[in-house]
């Protein structure tokens, strides 16, 4: 169970980490393109306000320094323009400020832009915008692929060095959560061994009890006294019981004698001692299990397990109800299912089933003469099992209590 709760505590953190990782560096680099498209826009703007080029020198200053632009941009820009008509026919190529791209290229760029039918955009890595007038339309192609690149570049960069990070901080947490947990670790050691030695020490008391009540009722007979204090002491060693199995269940060595056993078989027999009680109490019970099914677990565990489950059911069906228990086989897994009729079940209760001393509100009731710890005990024989047990109501006025163990 604590190896369970770090495994859980360091895929929480990380997890959280990597959320937190993913958004900062979406961040960023979302921001990073964003400044890549902000600044070509203006570029772009400068070239369409001019007539495809830039403005001289001396009329640039004012102009550079209202956009923040270096007064090295011309130099180091490579664009070409295009001109179109009214009709969309191309009729003027300027290629001179960019060497990769020839007239030909440009004009089939050109056929791309008007396909597309926007006002700015990319066709490949150039960054184009279109300004029209009366006499047609200027398209200024600026070519981004240095700036893209460096994009690319520092997005691959972020996400290694994101990446390594949040490897780094795994193993590091993998490393400190034995510590962390240790406490919880200790204080859950002790409270096993207190319930282990508690559980000893209240046997000799108990048997002393029973022996004398057995002694009173020979001297002077038996009377309702002396069976209320042997059923009450019945009641508290079969709790002792109970929480010492729990307790050794959870240990790492629970000391089960794993075999080959007939399943179907051991099923079947313990389903069939609750046949007549079920009767008694005017409940339909069904049985549903394949023959010849085999498992390799712990035979003992499991008669336990249906023992509980079946119990769990009879106890808590309501009035002429119905149970029935199934076994089925699947190609990785056998699943065991116990169905009884059922007041209805708030969900917030469903969850907590399994946990230890927990019942619903109608089940605190003197004459189910439960402790609210059965199916914890179920829930501890499937998990040494490598199973998983849950609980379901799909009709709302059944509970259906189903245990996986893989093949």
């Amino acid at each position: 169970m604590l190896q369970k709760l770090r495994i859980k505590f360091i895929a929480l953190a990380m997890g959280l980490l990597f959320l937190v990782l993913s958004v900062i560096m979406g961040a960023v680099n979302l921001l990073n393109y964003q400044h890549v498209l902000s600044s070509s826009d203006n570029t772009l703007k400068l070239l369409l306000s001019n007539g495809g080029r830039f403005p001289e020198k001396h009329s640039m200053e004012d102009k550079y320094f209202e956009r923040k632009m270096s007064p090295e941009l011309p130099f180091e820009t490579r664009f070409f323009t295009v001109r179109l008509d009214r009709a969309g026919a191309v009729t003027f190529v300027d290629t001179g400020k960019i060497a990769a791209v020839t007239p030909e290229t440009a004009v089939a760029y050109t056929e791309q832009v008007w396909d597309l039918g926007r006002s700015k955009g990319f066709v490949g890595e150039y960054r184009f915008a279109i300004q029209s007038d009366s006499m047609g339309s200027m398209i200024v192609f600026l070519d981004c692929g240095r700036t893209l690149d460096s994009v690319k570049s520092f997005l691959l960069i972020s996400v290694g060095i994101s990446l390594a990070g949040f490897f780094m901080v795994s193993l590091l947490l993998y490393i400190l959560s034995a510590r962390i947990v240790k406490p919880i670790s200790d204080s859950y050691e002790k409270q096993t061994q207190f319930i282990t030695n508690a559980s000893h020490d209240l046997k000799t008391p108990i048997t002393i009890i029973d022996a004398d009540v057995d002694v009173l009722e020979i001297e002077h007979g038996e009377n309702e006294w002396f069976q209320d204090i042997k059923k009450q002491t019945k009641r508290l060693t079969g709790l002792i019981h109970e929480l010492v199995f729990l307790s050794r269940m959870e240990e790492k060595d629970s000391h089960f004698q794993v075999i080959d056993f007939p399943m179907s078989d051991v099923i079947s027999e313990t389903a069939q001692s609750f046949e007549s009680l079920a009767v008694s109490q005017g409940k339909t019970f069904t049985i549903q299990v394949p023959p010849l099914i085999s498992y390799h677990g712990d035979e003992k565990a499991i008669r336990q397990l249906v023992t509980i489950l079946l119990d769990n059911a009879l106890k808590y069906s309501d009035d002429r109800g119905t149970i029935s228990l199934t076994l089925e086989q699947a190609a990785r897994y056998l699943c065991l299912s116990v169905q009884n009729t059922c007041e209805p079940i708030l969900p917030e209760d469903r969850k907590h089933l399994f946990d230890r001393f927990y019942r619903t509100d109608k089940s605190r009731n003197s004459q189910t003469g439960g402790y609210g710890i059965g199916l914890s005990i179920a829930k501890a024989i499937v998990a040494t099992h490598k199973g998983t047990i849950r609980a379901d109501s799909p009709d709302g006025h059944s509970l259906i209590i189903s245990a996986r163990f893989p093949i």
